[in-house]
């Protein structure tokens, strides 16, 4: 056997490098961090190791720790100090997300991405201003055209505090359309708008829902999330966004929907970027606290093949400790 063609000569150490296909940078990485105006001192997150609630004051404190490890970017996400009905917190300028943002604006050189949705600041855990009598009967859900409006104030609001990108996470029908009409209204033009595109009604989500305090109360979200079994719906809700005015495209969760990803790559001139969520972060952790699996491997393969599918950016709680290794 002597064929010409050997792929093996490209795989030594010195070439190995120099061929390789797709890397992961800093650069790429955005970082979680989560703002809790309910305490005064740090909380560690149990089904997230490594991870904490921060209190306001020490918002700038976390974000510099982000920035050592050479990751640029962070989006916030708050829990507020009390919930209702509508999340009115959600758009306060004294609110949780917009406080924390003007300090670490101010103080630091971060890009802040803030996350534009309801779940954290509403009494019943939904993305919206529910039907009446939703919490009795499952075959209710939220409200879209009324929960667009709130959506834009908390936009508004994210801006003026200083975000300098909101990504909106409800699903609700319309969003980017509705945000980048308040935003452009309010002399926000050249605010850009991260959608969460693709967000899938998923069970890799459950660790985040412990972080933020957005679980919903009753019920579901599969009326406003998309069905995992579903791909081409995933084009066209992209697309619509896309018409409205979407500037960067987001799949949520990363590894269980790298077809989503590929295919948005392919369809799509848009950054594209995916959610590498707190339940695909846990399983990696309790793997490898049985000894089953090199975290620091796993946590890289992993952030490898949402770039390899076509990922820009990749939003992951792996980002500082990634980073640090690069």
């Amino acid at each position: 056997m002597n064929p010409i063609d050997r792929p093996r000569r490209l795989r030594r150490d010195g070439v190995r490098g120099l061929v390789s296909e797709n890397r992961v940078s800093a650069s790429d990485l955005i970082a979680p961090v989560f703002v809790d105006a309910t305490t005064d001192e740090r909380v560690p997150i149990e089904s997230m190791p490594g991870h904490e609630r921060v209190p306001v004051d020490d918002a700038v404190a976390r974000v510099e720790e982000v920035l050592e490890t050479g990751v640029e970017a962070v989006t916030i996400f708050g829990i507020p100090e009390s919930k209702d009905e509508r999340g009115t917190r959600a758009w306060a300028e004294d609110g949780v997300v917009q406080r924390a943002t003007r300090d670490v604006v101010a103080e630091t050189d971060a890009y802040v991405i803030t996350d534009v949705c309801l779940c954290e600041y509403t009494d019943h855990g939904h993305c919206g201003v529910l039907e009446d009598h939703a919490a009795d009967d499952p075959d209710l859900t939220v409200k879209n055209d009324e929960t667009l409006g709130l959506l834009g104030k908390i936009a508004v609001s994210h801006a003026e505090a200083g975000a300098q990108m909101v990504a909106p996470s409800s699903m609700t029908d319309g969003m980017v359309g509705a945000i980048r009409s308040a935003l452009d209204e309010a002399g926000f033009e050249d605010i850009p708008i991260m959608s969460y595109a693709a967000k899938y009604q998923s069970a890799f989500y459950g660790p985040f829902r412990d972080a933020a305090d957005g679980a919903p109360a009753f019920g579901d979200r599969r009326h406003y999330q998309m069905d995992p079994a579903n791909a081409r719906e995933a084009l066209r809700e992209v697309r619509l966004d896309v018409e409205q005015g979407a500037d960067v495209l987001m799949v949520k969760p990363g590894l269980p929907y790298l077809d989503i990803v590929s295919a948005i790559r392919r369809e799509f001139d848009h950054p594209v970027a995916a959610y590498n969520v707190s339940g695909e972060y846990a399983m990696l952790h309790a793997a490898a606290e049985k000894g089953w699996l090199d975290l620091d491997e796993v946590a890289m393969e992993s952030l490898v093949s949402m770039k390899r599918a076509g990922a820009d950016l990749v939003l992951t709680y792996f980002a500082e400790r990634i980073a640090e290794q690069l």
